[in-house]
């Protein structure tokens, strides 16, 4: 009797076999899919985000007139084949900026900082060069000279992008009308 009840429970089991492996088998579909889409969106999510927090920073930066050339005080002067250029920096923090000039193929790039850095071709205006220069603070401007632009016709562009947070973010401005230096003093 003992036998023949185990002998049915069992038949009723793998009778019914067939309904309780799909069920499982569905519950398990499931279970994988909404793992995996878990494990995606975290890793997708990450990525997002690290790429926004820089983007949002350069865009505060880049929008309106925050970090400007200053073409009134920009110009050439050939005859000491310098630069003089002023940088403007309104309501914005940055780490650093990269000033690149390009002058008849050949560009230089200087990288100002918030802390003084020497210079062999930069200086201060009204100042020497090998001394200490920095960065314009919020809400400042200054104006600077480069050095090493003989034999130069013209200048073709003054370009400046800020570095916010260790990236590098696009330009905030550029010149493309450097004028003789001779003209700014009459």
């Amino acid at each position: 009797m003992f036998a023949m009840k185990i002998n049915m429970v069992t038949k009723s089991l793998f009778k019914n076999k067939k309904g309780l492996s799909t069920v499982i088998a569905t519950v398990l579909l499931i279970l994988l899919v909404t793992v995996t889409t878990a494990i995606v969106w975290v890793f997708v999510n990450n990525i997002v985000t690290q790429r926004t927090e820089g983007v949002q920073s350069c865009f505060e930066v880049q929008s309106g007139e925050k970090i400007t050339i200053n073409d009134y005080y920009t110009c050439y002067d050939s005859a000491l084949g310098e630069v003089q250029f002023s940088i403007n920096i309104g309501d914005a923090e940055i780490d650093s900026l990269i000033i690149s000039i390009l002058a008849s193929g050949n560009s230089k790039s200087f990288t100002l900082t918030n802390s003084n850095t020497t210079f062999n071709n930069l200086k201060p205006y009204n100042g020497n060069y090998n001394t200490n220069v920095t960065l314009p603070g919020k809400n400042e401007g200054l104006t600077y000279i480069a050095s090493g632009f003989t034999n130069v016709e013209k200048i073709d562009w003054i370009k400046i992008a800020p570095i916010i947070e260790d990236k590098q973010c696009d330009l905030t401005d550029a010149t493309y009308e450097i004028v003789d230096c001779s003209l700014l003093a009459s």
